[in-house]
């Protein structure tokens, strides 16, 4: 069951770092209602959070393919949908999924931080993104820094719907384990065990974040 570590930590962790950076973009959007596209954004992150998971990665598994075969047909490529590893569906599925909610995370976040402090930063002549760096963000990923932690949590449990579409992540690689052995309890309580491990490796990995971050608010408002 330890060989499917590596891939139940990829599932978790390269959506978490594609997944904040789709939800920062679609934060900013909606923040500063940019023309056109605040509306789909607004959209977007009303479908993805209220329907669940694992009917996006039936979505994305039956459509995208669709999707891919019929752009290869009207523009003559040589390749189709099958050779598309099976992780990229699920990589594609949780990062519009964390996405949704790490933007409302991100912006709740950024108006957190007063507008005065933004004002102090004009009158010292910095500009809109040198204020954003170094005065905003940080403190915004600061108060952020719970809800960020729980949804890396969340996509640590929610790997294990990966095995819907045969990927054999450690809740999958259990199943097929208990079935080879009839040792049900077993496999399910040493997943269980690697799971909760890995869960308090990422918290204490958020408390060491948190502290670094602290260094910004040394001497600043309270």
């Amino acid at each position: 069951m330890f060989k499917a570590l590596p891939l139940t930590l990829v599932i978790s962790i390269v959506p978490l770092f594609t997944g904040f950076i789709l939800g920062g973009a679609v934060a900013f959007i909606r923040m500063y209602k940019i023309k056109y596209i605040h509306r789909l954004a607004q959209l977007y992150v009303s479908f993805f959070r209220g329907t669940p998971i694992l009917l996006h990665i039936m979505l994305v598994y039956f459509a995208f393919p669709m999707i891919f075969d019929a752009l290869a047909v009207k523009f003559g490529w040589s390749v189709r949908s099958s050779v598309i590893p099976l992780i990229t569906f699920i990589f594609v599925a949780f990062t519009l999924n964390i996405g949704a909610y790490m933007s409302e995370t991100i912006r709740s976040g950024i108006l957190s931080v007063s507008v005065g402090q933004l004002e102090a930063a004009y009158s010292v002549g910095m500009t809109t993104p040198q204020a954003m760096k170094r005065i905003v963000l940080p403190q915004a990923l600061m108060s952020s820094l719970p809800n960020l932690l729980s949804k890396f949590v969340g996509l640590l449990h929610g790997s294990s719907l990966a095995f819907t579409i045969s990927l054999q992540e450690l809740n999958g690689t259990a199943h097929i384990v208990a079935m080879r052995n009839w040792k049900y309890l077993e496999a399910y309580i040493a997943a269980a065990a690697m799971y909760w491990v890995l869960t308090i490796a990422a918290e204490y990995g958020s408390a060491l974040l948190e502290k670094r971050l602290n260094r910004y608010n040394r001497g600043g408002v309270a």
